[in-house]
């Protein structure tokens, strides 16, 4: 469980967080100077708060009621930063020995080996941080943090600093990592797609506030949250589980209590969850299932919500058994579908946006 309550002021800006939550993987989302990172801060014991707590499992990090301020040394927390900041005068093997020699032999808990296997840290143990790649760096870095036995990872925007092909090679580590290590991260993040991909809690900061917090299909289906979120964030997510493969035309069936999403195939077993990320601006509407189509997803649903008129655009919400989907459409098309809370329709959803960026694993 993770358990936090704190405000701070830093200057003239205010933090007020506030969420508790046992879910493994916890992303933090909101943009550029919306706090994430104060939060995170405080959570190391590198800030202090003004006010509240920070409780971990059954560990009380912070607590100002009673007056408990563990100093970082002795918070047990990983710290994986944007850029690496490995020692550039060790070695991959004396950057991971440093981070073991932080926590006393008897309170480690995690395995060498494993953490270089889980990884692929092997062939790079001799190399220093000037021989390696910009993704080679941050998985020194992610398992340095591991060794020290940590009872929380924090990953402040690890990925920022990499391009498209690093960012997808460290993504499916930290997967690795969450599905095979019972540690619990806190993971920051403005990506939509790696928070899909990653957490299974999401907690949205916006001006120093937890505007919301809960599982990322249901913060991310909210409408009116577009305000923070992003308008063109904007969407919905689908917790699915592999039904087949079909290898013949390369897609992969998807179900859930609604129906069925095709994809491009997707690499896990049948049986697996599959995260499914649907953007609003993919989505289109029709009264009818339409009988000649391209589109590979016909789902049938009612309107549950319309949003507020913004110009000529309108969001419309979808319940499609227990998922949600949203539709960004026209005004004009709202009007003349009709398109009111309780109306029967069917979102048709190309199956080619739902690529590898869409879909993540639960």
């Amino acid at each position: 469980m993770i358990d936090v309550d704190i405000r701070l002021a830093r200057g003239r800006f205010a933090l007020e967080a506030r969420f508790a939550t046992p879910a493994p993987v916890v992303a933090l989302f909101g943009r550029s100077g919306s706090g994430k990172t104060s939060i995170v801060l405080a959570l190391a014991g590198l800030l202090t708060p003004a006010a509240g707590h920070v409780r971990v499992g059954e560990a009380t990090l912070f607590d100002s009621a009673a007056g408990v301020d563990l100093p970082p040394e002795r918070r047990r927390i990983g710290y994986v930063f944007q850029d690496a900041l490995l020692f550039p005068h060790l070695t991959v093997r004396g950057n991971l020995e440093y981070g073991e020699r932080l926590t006393p032999p008897a309170e480690r808990y995690v395995d060498r080996r494993q953490v270089v296997d889980l990884l692929g840290l092997g062939p790079l143990l001799e190399r220093r941080p000037r021989a390696l790649s910009g993704g080679e760096r941050q998985r020194v870095a992610i398992g340095r943090a591991l060794l020290a036995s940590p009872r929380l990872l924090l990953m402040d925007e690890p990925l920022a600093s990499l391009d498209t092909t690093r960012k997808a090679e460290i993504l499916a580590y930290v997967e690795i990592l969450r599905d095979e290590l019972a540690i619990p991260i806190v993971y920051v993040s403005h990506s939509i797609e790696e928070v899909t991909r990653l957490a299974d809690h999401m907690v949205l900061v916006s001006d120093g506030r937890t505007v919301a917090s809960g599982s990322v299909a249901e913060v991310m289906g909210r409408a009116d949250l577009e305000p923070v979120t992003g308008r063109f964030q904007a969407g919905s997510v689908i917790e699915t589980r592999v039904a087949e493969h079909d290898l013949d035309t390369g897609l992969t069936v998807l179900a859930f209590d609604g129906g069925r999403l095709l994809v491009p195939v997707v690499d896990s077993l049948p049986g697996e969850r599959v995260r499914v990320r649907v953007r609003a601006r993919d989505v289109a509407l029709a009264l009818a299932p339409p009988p000649d189509t391209s589109f590979l997803n016909v789902l049938e649903g009612t309107v549950v919500a319309v949003s507020p008129t913004r110009g000529a655009l309108v969001d419309v919400t979808l319940a499609v058994g227990r998922a949600t989907i949203i539709s960004r459409i026209s005004q004009s098309s709202r009007e003349r579908l009709r398109l009111e809370p309780g109306r029967r329709a069917y979102a048709l959803v190309k199956g080619v946006a739902l690529d590898r960026h869409a879909v993540g694993f639960a």
